[in-house]
């Protein structure tokens, strides 16, 4: 497979981060609101275990591993150009798997205890079974903490359409809501001859796989997965309009 160079990596990652502002404004605050409650939870943990899930191009592994470098960071992806992209520019520190979580596969590239798990802006994809089943796998193998950022309905339609127009006139406030679509941004990726190996190994991937749509689970629904899964305590830490970070406990 062609190498692509860290250079090159940034400056898509660098396109990567300003796409997903467009639909996340506080994308950062996010990033380190998850920081933050791994960081407290982990607080007494001399050398923990972090698996990302649905890790992408690293974003969120990449600044755990600053903020928490004696950890042992793990990010979990079956998209092979996104991983690629990680790997090229995030060479130390972070071990990255290519493995889909809707199949059992993925458990055997974690180790037996993990005392974090974290998502951002990934989990929204998955069926409502299959959250369930990945959930049920995270309540047996971590010891502390699942945290999950991403656009989780209220449970309300009237609500839910308030927390859009929040979030998008949010996104006005803070001057991104002009940033490169995610469609444009792929479409720039399809057409870059640097990334073009990687290209066709995801079209490859992909038409083996089937597709669906978000699962739009609320808030609710969510929490109800995870305390079935064995979690104690769980509850959204952080929200601007749908955007939230859910956090989830073990006793």
């Amino acid at each position: 497979m062609t190498q692509v160079t860290s250079q090159a990596a940034e400056a898509w990652l660098r396109r990567w981060d300003a796409q997903q502002e467009r639909y996340i404004a506080d994308r950062e605050e996010r990033f380190t609101v998850l920081c933050d409650v791994v960081e407290a939870a982990l607080a007494d943990v001399a050398e923990p275990v972090i698996v990302d899930l649905g890790c992408g191009p690293g974003s969120l592994a990449a600044r755990l591993h600053e903020r928490l470098p004696h950890a042992r960071i793990i990010g979990i992806d079956s998209d092979p150009l996104l991983l690629g992209l990680a790997r090229a520019h995030y060479r130390d520190g972070i071990t990255w798997v290519d493995a889909d979580l809707t199949t059992a596969g993925w458990q055997a590239e974690i180790p037996s205890v993990v005392h974090a798990a974290v998502s951002t802006t990934a989990l929204h994809w998955l069926t409502e079974a299959q959250l369930a089943d990945l959930y049920r796998t995270l309540g047996r193998v971590i010891t502390r903490v699942f945290v999950n950022g991403d656009h989780i309905r209220l449970g309300d339609d009237r609500l839910d359409e308030i927390a859009g127009v929040v979030r998008h006139r949010r996104a006005a406030r803070v001057g991104v809501e002009d940033n490169e679509e995610w469609g444009a941004w792929w479409d720039a990726v399809n057409d870059s001859p640097e990334l073009a190996t990687l290209a066709k190994a995801r079209t490859d991937r992909r038409a083996h796989k089937d597709s669906h749509a978000e699962n739009r689970l609320s808030i609710k629904e969510h929490s109800d997965l995870l305390r079935a899964a064995g979690f104690d305590s769980v509850a959204p830490l952080w929200q601007v309009g749908d955007d939230q970070v859910l956090v989830a406990l073990k006793s």
